[in-house]
């Protein structure tokens, strides 16, 4: 089967000359859910950014659903791509949340009934239709990430792509967001440093470190191996067990 994600061999170089991913290869089966740990500068956001072409490869290819992401394919990544940025802030904008979450569908050209329709679906999804005529910045932490959230579901993506999405939520907010993650059908690939979150959503984990997979495997394997998450700088998570069930396990692997 297709890959709904594909890396063949993606370098990134910043500018200043920072090599921040060295050759990286990678397949995501679609409806797998994949977490994306290391310490900072690994090149986890590096990785994520060139999953709807935020960023372009230096070398490689990124390919969703075997579509290669070029600046002539962007339009159609993104629409396949959401992506959910680390700071919730950075996505909102529009004066009230039901029309922030609307504006994606309306750029894709849908009409009122259907852009309002899709705008319920979203805020139902995530818990957030008593927001609708409120304003975003008058939202709590954990608040304006469900509505980051269903801003891009709304928009019906293939895969959701996630930047540190617990980072600034109280334990309540966070109980609520892996909930949710653990809920979704689509394809999912988030960057964490909470080890406790990536092992309650992702049946599937990926050891990044400088700018390499360094280890690739399930979370109870991963981060049971001291000597792994000691080389990576990581510390496995408190307590043993995360903040809630286990993920069920998601669909096999591409070959």
């Amino acid at each position: 089967m297709q890959p709904a994600v594909e890396l063949r061999g993606l370098a990134h170089t910043y500018p200043d000359g920072t090599a921040a991913l060295r050759g990286v290869d990678l397949r995501v089966a679609a409806g797998e859910r994949v977490a994306l740990v290391g310490a900072n500068g690994a090149g986890k956001s590096t990785l994520l950014a060139h999953l709807n072409g935020l960023l372009l490869p230096a070398a490689g290819q990124v390919l969703i659903a075997g579509v290669v992401v070029a600046p002539a394919s962007l339009r159609e990544i993104r629409r396949r791509v959401g992506y959910v940025f680390q700071q919730a802030d950075d996505q909102l904008f529009m004066p009230t949340v039901q029309d922030d979450v609307a504006f994606g569908p309306a750029n894709l050209g849908l009409d009122e009934a259907a852009v309002r329709a899709c705008v319920h679906a979203a805020l139902d999804r995530v818990g957030a239709l008593h927001l609708a005529t409120r304003a975003p910045w008058r939202l709590s932490g954990g608040e304006k990430r469900a509505v980051a959230i269903a801003g891009v579901l709304a928009m019906a993506p293939e895969v959701l792509v996630l930047d540190e999405p617990s980072s600034d939520l109280d334990p309540a907010a966070r109980r609520r967001l892996i909930e949710l993650l653990q809920s979704l059908p689509q394809t999912l690939l988030l960057a964490t440093h909470d080890l406790a979150l990536a092992r309650a959503v992702c049946p599937r984990v990926l050891v990044l470190h400088e700018g390499r997979v360094h280890a690739d495997g399930t979370p109870a394997a991963l981060f049971a191996d001291a000597a792994l998450l000691r080389h990576c700088r990581l510390e496995a998570p408190e307590g043993g067990r995360p903040a809630g069930p286990e993920p069920p396990p998601s669909s096999d692997r591409a070959a």
